[in-house]
């Protein structure tokens, strides 16, 4: 059968249904560096709808989809020699439907959905993963009191970035609608395969990845852990409209004129945070501040890792400059300072990190590698996650797209998601931005409401909301 069904016990208005694709290539599917760099959390998503979804035609829609994405309905693995794969055996995928009492919130930028989004997601433990029979993807359907749907979804990040996880989704939508799409390449040898023109010249050392020190990762882990217990940060989010990014924009490319440079509307974005945010850490002028880019490398490496990839394909540079230079230097500068940092990207530096990554992966030390970024996170770094192209509002299941995205709070402090905006209000970004909880009180002052919203009409800036889940 592609889907069983059981109640769950205590609660007459939940059901649990394991969906499966109904055929099974039982391929062994090893990770790449880059899948196993991850770990085997999961990625958390909410997508918030007006209308009532029907849950028995997105399980059909689902079980049709799985087909084409074979390791998202199956199991993962450790290896005789230690490393992970996903065994395609069809296991399937844990979909609850449930109802709730309470009708759906209007939510949006001024009331975001952090406070108990938890309630509308499945969780499982990261450690109880590997030789488990634990599902890779869950979804949770929940209902509200008088029409409309939440559906919370979960993916093991070693599957899958991003990207990855929100093309899956879309191909779910389209097929939910009966609409063709790409079919997706599972071929992880190609990116261990990056290494190979570089093997016997890579360096033993790398400027964005960090071989910990023994102990080094578990304390960084312990205050990850202390900080979400903790809830030492706190969650913004704001939106710029798209007539506030227009005018951020044109006044970046005012201060490089003459220059024959040119930056993007979210290079201006990013910029302005950053300074922003620098602005509010108030470190001392001689004080390093780095900008963590995350960026998807296959648009790097040419025709080595195709369009049709699905993976972990995520990289990322540290742009810096002092605290002083950022909080004295034009928004166009910065802004151009942002986009050199992505340039850094090539070919070349993929290459050289996927040899570095592969040479420690042999030499048993990839568990202890960390992005420097991260690590730095607690000191010197803000990390920009951009996910302003990516489709969240257009996940189509019948009824519509959704009103509202969200994602639970983060726990380590100056991360930034930036996500596009709904269709009704094209254009724009809705930033959700981690800060440490002794900040709030300042942030509450007008005075910050103005400085992320200079570029705005006055009239129309968006306030900052706060609260975590």
């Amino acid at each position: 059968m592609k889907m069983t069904a059981s109640p769950t016990a205590g609660n007459g208005t939940q059901r649990s249904f394991t969906v499966r694709a109904g055929e099974a290539s039982g391929e062994r599917i090893r990770l790449s560096v880059y899948d196993m760099l991850i770990g085997l959390v999961y990625t958390p998503r909410t997508f918030f709808y007006r209308q009532t979804l029907d849950g028995a035609a997105l399980r059909d829609s689902l079980s049709r989809t799985l087909r084409n994405f074979p390791m998202v309905s199956g199991r993962m693995k450790k290896d005789s020699d230690g490393r992970l794969s996903v065994l395609c055996d069809d296991s399937g995928v844990r979909f609850i439907e449930t109802t709730a009492s309470e009708p759906m919130p209007d939510h949006g930028p001024h009331h975001t959905a952090k406070k108990g989004i938890n309630r509308y997601l499945t969780q499982v433990n990261p450690l109880q993963v590997a030789d488990r029979d634990t599902p890779l993807f869950t979804v949770k359907l929940t209902h509200m009191q008088g029409g409309g749907s939440v559906l919370g979804v979960t993916m093991n990040h070693a599957v899958a970035d991003g990207s990855a996880y929100m093309r899956f989704l879309e191909s779910w939508s389209r097929e939910h609608r009966g609409l063709g799409y790409a079919k997706p390449g599972h071929d992880r040898g190609l990116i261990d395969a990056l290494a190979d023109p570089v093997a016997r010249d890579a360096r033993s050392d790398s400027a964005h990845f960090t071989v910990t020190k023994r102990g080094r990762k578990s304390a960084y882990v312990g205050r990850v852990l202390f900080s979400s217990i903790a809830k030492v940060s706190t969650m913004v989010t704001t939106r710029f409209s798209a007539a506030e990014l227009a005018a951020m924009k044109d006044a970046a490319m005012a201060d490089l004129a003459g220059t024959k440079r040119w930056v993007s509307t979210n290079d201006a974005l990013t910029a302005h945070l950053w300074k922003v945010l620098g602005a509010l850490r108030g470190r001392p002028d001689t004080s390093p501040e780095r900008l963590g880019l995350l960026a998807d490398f296959r648009a790097f490496v040419g025709e080595a890792v195709p369009d049709d990839y699905w993976g972990n394909t995520v990289t990322n540079t540290r742009p810096g400059m002092t605290a002083a230079e950022l909080r004295s230097r034009p928004l166009g500068e910065v802004a151009s300072a942002v986009r050199s940092g992505y340039a850094e990207n090539t070919e070349e530096k993929i290459r050289q990190e996927t040899a570095f990554l592969c040479a420690q992966y042999e030499a048993g030390r990839l568990k202890r590698i960390l992005p420097t970024m991260t690590l730095d996170k607690f000191e010197n770094t803000i990390v920009i996650n951009n996910w302003s192209k990516l489709p969240f509002y257009d996940l189509d299941f019948g009824q519509g797209t959704p009103f509202w995205y969200d994602v639970p709070a983060l726990p380590t402090p100056w991360t930034v998601l930036m996500a596009p905006t709904p269709a009704d209000q094209p254009g724009g970004r809705d930033v959700h931005m981690s800060v440490p909880r002794a900040l709030v009180r300042t942030l509450r002052e007008p005075s910050w409401t103005d400085r992320f919203h200079r570029y705005a009409n006055s009239a129309e800036a968006c306030p900052l909301t706060f609260g975590n889940g």
